[in-house]
Parts: C-alpha cells; structure tokens; sequence
C-alpha cells in the first residue's frame, strides 16, 4: 500500500513539473492578476483580476452586468456607432470584466461588438463613460489552387490548410467563388472529374491573432476544359466593387442560372410530361429544382412583385416583372420573404420566399417559370443579358490591376502550388486594415 501511495505522489509532483515547466495544462486556467506600473512614480502598482463571462441565449445584458456589481450604464445615451443596443444583443458575446484587487465592482467592462470594435466602459465618478477602439487587420494575399473532383466546398477543404483558414471560414470562400460564377456555372452540374482551380484570396489576421477570410480577389476556374477567370476591380467611388473577366466584361448577368440552392432537377421544361400528382400528361413550362423545405429562393433578376400569394395549383406563388417583357415565377413555396407583396420592387439574389410542397406537389422543390411575352421559355436556354463592362476612363486602372492579379494567380512552387507556400510568399505582400 505504502509503495502504490509512494508511486502515485512521484506520477503527481512528476506531472506538475510537466505543465509548469511546459505552461500548458488539461484544464483551463483561471484568469491570473496582472500587475500594471502606475504612471506617478513613488506609488505602489496597481493589481487587478480579469474574469470573463458570457451572455447566455435567454439573458438579458442588464442581468450579466448585475452578477458583476455593474450598475448604471444607461445604453439609452451610448452613440449608435458603438452597436451595442442591449435588445440586440446576440448570445454568446463575451465581456470582460477588470477589478482592482479589493474594489468591490469593476473598474471597466470590455465587449468585442464587432470583428472590427471593441467597446470599453470606464468607470467614472460621475457614473459610466464609453469608448471605442478600432481592431486593425493585417491583410495577406494567398494563393490556392486544387482539383476539384465532387464540390467546390470539398476542393478548397483540400487545397487550403487549418493553418491558413479553419473549416467555417473555407466554406465562406466556396460560397464567395460560388456568388462570382453564379451566372455562369451551376456548381450541381456543371463540375466534370478533372476540373481545377485557382484563387487569390485576403487572409486577415488581427492584432489578437484571431484569422478569417477576407476579399476573393481573382480566380481561375478550369470547367470541361474551357479557363474562366474573374478579377475584383472597384470601377470608382461611386460604384461597387464587380467582378470581370480577362478582358473587362462583366461577370454578372441580368439573370441567376438558377434562384436558389438545389439538390437536383427533378423535373425540366418540357412541351409534355406525366404530372405526378394529376396522373395525366401536360405541358410543364418550367423548371423543378428539388431542396430542402424552408430553402431560400432569391430572385432571378431586378423586378416588381405582380402576385405574391395563393395561386391554385402553383400553390404559394410570387411572380416578377422585369424589363424587356419578361416575367418570372416561383411556385410551391412554402411562405412568402419578408415584405413580398404586390407592387413591392426588388433586387436580383433578394429573398422572395422559401421552398415548400403547396399546390399541386408531390414533394418539397421550386418550380421556376422564365417567360418572354406571356410566352415560356427553357430558363437553362435563354440568353441572358450582360452586366456593364469596365467603363472606358477605368480601363488602363482596371488593366493594371488585372496584370498585378494575373502573377499572383499564375505562381507556382511546383506541379501544384499549397496555400501554405503561397502564405509564405505573400508575407510581403501584408497591409494593415483600419
């Protein structure tokens, strides 16, 4: 008995030594006080302790602060700019709380409201004042580039490590290349065994350390072996930022491929066909995408809201008009976007409304009708018009930064170019956003 006791305490004090001598530990480490120089000579130094604490999904602020002692913050008076409205407030955000080793409340309350804010409350004889202090970005440009064999999502997954973005932050990459090419590709059909990419992405670092993806700068899409790239130019002040290709035509189009993020096809355009829930053979003048119930639908193209409710057998109906003579509709939805009604104008990719199984359904999909006149059209056939190319008093700016775009994108450190390697290049190549 005496030897296990022996053995155990030697295994005890061996493993402290461990961790002290490593500073890591199995379990978290309770926030140590940090001893801060005054700034009047002869004085002690000041002590204080740090804790952290989180707003739990449910809580109010005023109830976080008061486990604190924090009392008197009127949020009524904070400047707008601070976004911190205490109704707003989203779970999960964490405070920091900073008292003087025997104060009896915190000197200061500091909250990260932003990526790029952080607020500071100051305790003060007169109550509570409030400021903020902006979080500076480092912006690197990476390069990546990959196969991509199944999805965009799975290639980038590949071709860029944990070290440069973790997995959320990947998936906001495929999503941003995948907004690029919209009027392009459709990544559900149009990806053959053998199709590559290339990208040029900002990866930001802030002063904590913290990383996240920033712009999609350039890209280049290898897709059933025709190359298409997209360039980042901010045309002027006045406008925003678009996507071009090699030679400055625009890459957005008057009309989405499709209006929302779909499984598959289940049903095409078609002059006849068996309806599944009528049992006979009809005319289907649309496209049926089948997705998950409560997908969003966007719409295809700017336009005015003709109808937005019950349509028969269409079920929940929104339909658009835009210029040129064409309509668009959306059937089968589940509801209806926010403020879609008659006579409501709005923008190409805004929600309309969710995919649902109402009217004559046989399971939950969108079916999407492009007419020209009254007349329906193939929406996966017609020729969709073009977006403004580069204007012309911007075309030598656009020119030089599409050049600039073009070495980074065509560098390569062998057969195929890692994100790590091109990290490691584009440390030069840093700048630090306000």
């Amino acid at each position: 008995m005496r030897v296990w006791t022996i053995s155990i305490a030697a295994l005890i004090l061996g493993a402290a030594a461990y961790f002290g001598l490593t500073g890591s530990w199995p379990w978290r480490r309770l926030s140590q006080p940090s001893r801060i120089t005054p700034s009047i000579p002869g004085t002690p130094p000041v002590i204080f302790t740090e804790t952290l604490d989180t707003l739990d999904r449910g809580e109010t602020l005023s109830a976080l602060l008061a486990r604190h002692k924090v009392f008197g913050i009127d949020f009524r008076r904070l400047d707008p700019a601070l976004a911190l409205n205490p109704r707003r407030v989203r779970p999960g955000l964490v405070f920091t709380f900073r008292q003087v080793i025997g104060d009896s409340a915190p000197t200061h309350v500091v909250v990260r409201t932003s990526p790029e804010q952080r607020v500071t409350f100051r305790r003060i004889t007169t109550g509570w004042d409030a400021q903020s202090h902006p979080i500076r970005w480092q912006a690197q440009e990476v390069r990546a580039e990959g196969s991509i064999d199944n999805s965009l999502y799975q290639a980038l997954d590949a071709g860029i490590s944990n070290g440069q973005l973790d997995s959320g932050n990947r998936q906001r990459l495929a999503w941003a290349l995948a907004d690029v090419y919209a009027w392009q590709i459709d990544f559900t059909r149009d990806i053959r065994p053998g199709d590559r990419f290339q990208v040029v992405f900002e990866r930001l670092v802030s002063e904590d350390g913290e990383v996240r993806v920033g712009r999609l700068l350039a890209s280049d899409l290898m897709i059933s072996g025709k190359s298409l790239t997209a360039f980042r130019f901010e045309p002027g002040s006045s406008r925003s930022p678009m996507y071009y290709d090699a030679i400055g035509g625009s890459l957005r189009r008057a009309f989405l491929r499709a209006p929302l993020e779909f499984r598959r096809i289940s049903s095409s355009f078609s002059g006849m066909r068996f309806h599944p829930v009528l049992g006979r053979m009809r005319k289907h003048e649309g496209t049926d995408y089948a997705a998950r119930p409560g997908t969003p639908v966007m719409a295809s193209g700017n336009g005015l809201v003709l109808r937005a409710g019950w349509a028969g057998g269409y079920g929940n109906l929104v339909e658009l008009r835009h210029l040129n003579g064409i309509t668009t509709r959306y059937g089968h939805l589940r509801s209806l976007g926010r403020n879609i009604r008659r006579g409501v104008r709005v923008e190409q990719s805004q929600i309309i409304g969710y995919v649902g199984s109402t009217g004559l359904a046989s399971g939950p999909h969108l079916h999407y009708e492009f007419r020209v006149n009254g007349v329906a059209k193939d929406s996966r056939r017609v020729q969709i018009g073009g977006g403004a190319p580069v204007p012309s008093q911007q075309r030598e700016a656009f020119e030089r930064e599409r050049d600039r775009l073009l070495v980074l994108l065509r560098q390569t450190s062998g057969p195929m170019a890692q994100a790590d390697a091109a990290a490691r290049q584009a440390e030069t190549q840093t700048r630090w956003l306000p």
